[in-house]
Parts: C-alpha cells; sequence; structure tokens
C-alpha cells in the first residue's frame, strides 16, 4: 500500500519517493511488526486460551508451561498480515502466500483452543493441504516470473541452473513444507528456543533475498541466478521478522507467553515457502538445520517404528532439547544458547559451500 501510495505521490512532493525504498519498508516493516506485537499480545493474555500441559515433554517443561497464555500466533501472524498489506509491494503471488500463511495459523490456533486437542492425523492432513496449495502457488508464480517460463534450482556443486518438472516441484515442495511446518512445531518446547531459530532463519533469509538474490550484480559475481522480486520478498521476509522479535522478549525465558501451534506451523510454513521462492531447496540446511535436527529426527523415529518396526536412536530423546535437559542436564539458558551457537555456526558453513562452491 505504502510502495503505491510513493509512486502516486512522488510527482507531486519529490521525497514520498522514499516510500518506494525497499530499505525504507524493510525498516518500517520490522520496527513495526515489532512494537505492534510487543504492545499487542499483553493485551490479548486473558482472551487467549491456556496451556493444558504436554503430553510429550519433560514434566517440568510441561508444569511451567501448563496455564500460560497460549496461542499467542493469532496475534502477531495477523499483526504480520496487516504489516505486510501495508509495506510490501504485493503480488498475486505474494498475496496467496500471506493467506495460506494466515490460515496455517488458523488451523493451529484452532487445535490450541480445543479442549482435547486434534489427533495428529488430522492436523497431518491439513499441513499436507496447505502445503500442496503452496506448492502450486509458488510454481506458478516463479513461472510467470521466469523469462523463458521455466521454472530452476540453482544448486550446490552445479554451476548452471536445473530446470525442474513441475510434478517433481509440487512433490519436492510439498514435502519440505510438510517437514518445516511439523520439525518447528516440535522445536517450540523451551522457552524461546523456536523462536530465536526462527527469527536467525528469517534474517538470514531477508538478507539473502535483498543483498544477493534481489541485486544484479552481487548475485551474477556469486553466479547465482538474479531473483527480480527479491526485494519485494525481503520485505515480506523482515515483516515477520520484526513480529517474531516482539513476540520473543514476550517469549524468553522465563516467558510470559506461549505461541502455541498458531504461531510455530504457520512460522514453519512460511520458512518453507521462503527457501522453495529462493530457488535452493538446500538453503533449508543453512536456515533451519538446528530446527530439523532437533524436532525431525524424533518425527523420522516414530515414522520409522510405527509403520516399519525399525527402532532407532533409542537412547535419545527427541525433541532434542529434552535429550539435553534430561540426560545431559543443560538448563533452558543452556539449551537455548547452545543450539543458538550451532545453528550460526552451521548458517555460516552452509552458505560458503551454497554460494561458493558451484
Amino acid at each position: 500500500m505504502l510502495y503505491a501510495l510513493g509512486e502516486f505521490l512522488q510527482q507531486f512532493w519529490g521525497p514520498a519517493r522514499l516510500l518506494c525504498s525497499y530499505t525504507i519498508l524493510i525498516g518500517l516493516s520490522l520496527f513495526s511488526g515489532y512494537f505492534a506485537v510487543y504492545k499487542i499480545i499483553p493485551k490479548f493474555y486473558d482472551k487467549l486460551p491456556h496451556d493444558r500441559g504436554r503430553e510429550f515433554t519433560l514434566k517440568d517443561n510441561a508444569e511451567a508451561a501448563k496455564g500460560k497464555p497460549t496461542g499467542a500466533g493469532v496475534v502477531f501472524i495477523s499483526v504480520f498480515v496487516i504489516i505486510c498489506i501495508l509495506f510490501v509491494p504485493m503480488s498475486w503471488t505474494r498475496a496467496l502466500i500471506i493467506g495460506l500463511t494466515w490460515l496455517s495459523m488458523l488451523t493451529g490456533y484452532l487445535d490450541d483452543r480445543s479442549s482435547s486437542g486434534w489427533g495428529e492425523y488430522l492436523k497431518g492432513a491439513l499441513d499436507l493441504l496447505l502445503s500442496v496449495a503452496a506448492s502450486f502457488v509458488l510454481y506458478f508464480g516463479l513461472k510467470a516470473l521466469s523469462p523463458d517460463g521455466l521454472v530452476k534450482f540453482w544448486i550446490p556443486f552445479v554451476s548452471h541452473e536445473i530446470v525442474i518438472n513441475p510434478v517433481v516441484y509440487i512433490i519436492i515442495s510439498t514435502i519440505l513444507l510438510w517437514a518445516s511446518i511439523n520439525t518447528t512445531n516440535c522445536t517450540d518446547g523451551v522457552d524461546g528456543l523456536s523462536s530465536t531459530l526462527v527469527t536467525i532463519a528469517l534474517l538470514t533469509l531477508g538478507i539473502i533475498f535483498y543483498f544477493i538474490l534481489g541485486h544484479v550484480d552481487i548475485a551474477g559475481y556469486l553466479l547465482v541466478p538474479h531473483f527480480a522480486a527479491g526485494a519485494n520478498w525481503a520485505v515480506m521476509i523482515f515483516s515477520m521478522a520484526g513480529v517474531v522479535m516482539g513476540y520473543l522478549w514476550l517469549n524468553a525465558f522465563p516467558s510470559k507467553c506461549l505461541m502455541g501451534d498458531a504461531g510455530s506451523r504457520a512460522l514453519g510454513f512460511f520458512l518453507g515457502v521462503c527457501v522453495m521462492a529462493s530457488g535452493n531447496p538446500f538453503l533449508l540446511l543453512a536456515t533451519s538445520t538446528m530446527i530439523f535436527v532437533n524436532g525431525g529426527m524424533g518425527l523420522l523415529k516414530v515414522f520409522l517404528l510405527r509403520f516399519f518396526k525399525i527402532k532407532i536412536f533409542e537412547n535419545i530423546r527427541f525433541p532434542l532439547h529434552d535429550h539435553m535437559r534430561k540426560n545431559r542436564g543443560w538448563s533452558p539458558t543452556q539449551v537455548l544458547i547452545k543450539f543458538m551457537i550451532l545453528q550460526i555456526l552451521i548458517t555460516m558453513a552452509v552458505l560458503g559451500i551454497i554460494l561458493k562452491i558451484r
């Protein structure tokens, strides 16, 4: 909205052109999202559902969380949508992705409000449906932007882009999005952990979209494809980073509120979407390795045991943050700081491989 307003007003008043600056839009969206969420969420403490305790977690974790306002994701994801309407230069692709992100929040929030909780198969099916829908939106959105009408991946160790068949793209995207939703949800178990790791991922993606993919000269220097809409996506990504920071201020140990499935599922969905929009699925390793190790290995362990009777990691408790707390005696703060350090180290290493070894 502000971008269009700036385009209109600059013919009458020169300084209005600043509203068309992506740097200005990023700054405004980031700080507006942060302050709005920081101020608004506490006003909903008495209206949000309250945590019932968690069945598959450490007893002290469950007791510490029990009774706290949960489902705060309904607030900060809704603020994110409003911020995007105000600051993000809109296209049908970004508009649909924003809408699907809100819907993924809604499915989680309805589960948070449910007295008994939704079954895992129902939640899995809804996640799958949203992932498929987003995959189609991304494919046709990227196809429309492509100069030759082809959707391509750029990946490590390959110097040229690879044309991706539509069916292959939909399958890869759906799997990645579904996994991102559920691993992010599983990581939400220690105050500040999930939101901190997601913030690192969002800032990493925002920098990649704005300074690398969205910049013709830098993209050319690094031998990666220029993404014409990179700056537009960067504004949207930094908008999400701002609202997550506002929530994290309230969720830092000891937390005052919890995001619930409403927040974790929407954040996982959005992260996966941004990785697929970049054209390089391997960026997920740079942004979310600790999220996938922490939550994903537990999902794999349960899947193999339930459907194939294969036992793996029998002596490791998942999510991994529970193992570190119970078996290694780490405090919540130690879990947060050490996982954060590991993710930053992994991010730097993987980005070096992805951007330079081609």
